[in-house]
């Protein structure tokens, strides 16, 4: 099957794409003291000169004291890491690529295994990262107030340095998704609730304090998950209906293009479909999509960490499902890990010259 409509463009508000192709956010702890390096610019710059139509970097932490887990994950603040960043875009716009940083607050979190712990306890709706779990505090008003002043600066300085987009993290467990979860979120207060809809006010109100920083002209992305790293079976909604309610109100407050994190694409959402995430939050908002899950590997990403290798794998459901419709953008994680190149070898129909994945890539930034 044909890939060639995966490389038509795509124009969304400052988003100007050559092809479909995303780079998925992806952790890579390689900036000490958060501070993006020279080699970090030329990480990127390599998946800009390989073809891919739009970056997002790996999850970039705002400024709250808690905000992270790992010393060596990049920060979107401070001049430094601002100065960083900014040599990584200009690196990208010098190869002919768009790049938008994913920018992220994990919320009550694990220890780091390196026994790093930041300044303060890790923050979150409830004290909660899972059921049962407690590893922090509850965040007051005067936090949340803060929380969301700190997306909307990190946002608003995306945008000074010349990024083409921004995206927020919203998923896999981390502080906003923690809102969002029942069994995280207990609060009592306006940012708590029974429902998801009522749980979402944090969200929301992330959202639109971003808009306000960028205008309306810059385009914003939000990730989402349903599954939770602690469990992958979990459905934050468990019907279209309940996908609409949580997901509109996000739109309506100015997310432009829904990030639909899956383990697996061409996993079914719900039943009586084949669509995925992605097709679903298309079908029920109206709005563009990127669908992502091992796309081109024949294992999902969770069995990395445990070192499972994956080879390349055809294409063929994945053209379907976007020849039919179901998204706009395809994001790919792993295989841009270990081959810089794997866009323009999908474009050049040289399947056979793509790279599988091995977890020695997680070990280093492969240039």
């Amino acid at each position: 099957m044909s890939t060639t409509n995966l490389f038509t463009s795509f124009n969304l508000k400052t988003l100007h794409l050559k092809n479909r192709i995303v780079m998925a956010p992806m952790t890579r702890s390689f900036s000490p003291n958060g501070v993006p390096t020279d080699q970090v610019a030329e990480y990127y710059q390599k998946r800009a000169e390989g073809e891919v139509g739009l970056i997002l970097s790996e999850g970039t932490v705002i400024d709250r004291p808690s905000s992270s887990n790992d010393a060596n994950v990049p920060h979107f603040y401070g001049e430094e890491s601002l100065k960083g960043w900014k040599k990584v875009i200009d690196k990208v716009h010098t190869a002919g690529g768009q790049m938008g940083p994913q920018i992220w607050h994990m919320g009550i979190m694990d220890n780091h295994h390196s026994g790093w712990v930041p300044p303060v306890p890790f923050e979150g709706p409830s004290g909660l990262n899972r059921p049962d779990f407690n590893n922090g505090n509850t965040m007051s008003e005067k936090d949340i107030e803060a929380t969301i002043i700190a997306f909307g600066k990190a946002a608003a300085d995306a945008k000074r340095l010349g990024f083409d987009t921004i995206e927020i993290h919203g998923a896999h467990g981390y502080l906003i998704d923690q809102f969002f979860r029942a069994e995280t979120n207990l609060r009592t207060d306006i940012y708590g609730g029974k429902t998801l809809p009522e749980r979402n006010r944090f969200a929301v109100e992330v959202v639109k304090e971003i808009r306000k920083q960028v205008g309306n002209d810059f385009a914003v992305i939000m990730r989402f998950s349903q599954f939770k790293p602690s469990d992958y079976n979990y459905k934050l909604a468990k019907n279209p209906q309940e996908l609409e309610a949580w997901l509109t109100p996000l739109v309506d407050a100015g997310v432009d293009i829904l990030h639909c994190s899956q383990r697996r694409f061409w996993e079914p959402e719900f039943e009586d479909s084949d669509l995925n995430f992605a097709g679903w939050a298309k079908k029920v908002t109206g709005a563009p999509t990127i669908t992502v899950g091992s796309v081109g590997l024949s294992s999902d990403f969770f069995g990395a960490f445990a070192g499972e290798s994956s080879e390349p794998t055809s294409l063929d459901e994945l053209n379907r499902r976007f020849d039919r419709g179901d998204f706009d953008l395809v994001a790919v994680g792993r295989p841009l890990l270990s081959d810089p190149n794997w866009a323009a070898k999908i474009k050049a129909g040289k399947t056979e010259d793509l790279v599988g994945f091995s977890k020695e890539a997680l070990g280093e930034l492969v240039l």
